[in-house]
């Protein structure tokens, strides 16, 4: 796999069609630059933890494409999802012994291009499917679910900035 960014950064200044294609550009540059980082490091630093909470970046990928499983499948769509919460397990992210970066790559970027088809598919305004990820409120607005989306990745993202810098990887912006 390769690690080499190729998508520029979603600037402000670029024309857009609407915000659905801000969404879409911000969510696969956000993605693409994770996995550029994630990429630069070694396996020995992908299942090492140089934080006190102890996540490893191999366990921030998966946690990833599960943070949009739960909003976009999960919650928006209304689908039945038999382990929503499949990269986490006793209080911390989870990472099975036979996932690689390479299978968990590939999941993160197939849940990218259902993001892509559900944005493509339906208005902003669209409001969710009453389901068990909303706990009992109303659901949200596609909008308001990718708002989040945004600020997890970009969160993320800058965590990770941390960790690869601290292992000797690729420094932020």
């Amino acid at each position: 796999m390769s690690g080499e960014m190729t998508l520029p950064f979603p600037s402000p200044s670029t024309p857009a069609s609407g915000r659905a294609e801000v969404f879409l550009g911000y969510l696969e540059y956000f993605r693409e630059t994770l996995l550029s980082k994630v990429f630069a490091l070694s396996d020995n630093e992908l299942l090492r933890s140089r934080l006190p909470s102890g996540w490893t970046p191999l366990e921030l990928l998966k946690h990833l494409r599960y943070v949009e499983l739960r909003w976009i499948e999960w919650g928006f769509e209304g689908s039945k999802i038999d382990e929503p919460w499949a990269d986490w397990r006793e209080d911390r992210w989870y990472v099975e012994p036979d996932e690689t970066c390479d299978t968990l790559t590939a999941s993160l970027r197939a849940q990218g291009r259902h993001t892509a088809s559900v944005i493509a598919s339906n208005d902003l305004e669209t409001v969710g499917v009453p389901g068990p990820r909303w706990g009992g409120s109303a659901p949200a607005t596609l909008e308001r679910v990718l708002f989040h989306l945004v600020q997890e990745y970009a969160r993320h993202l800058g965590h990770l900035d941390i960790v690869a810098e601290l292992a000797g990887g690729p420094v932020g912006e």
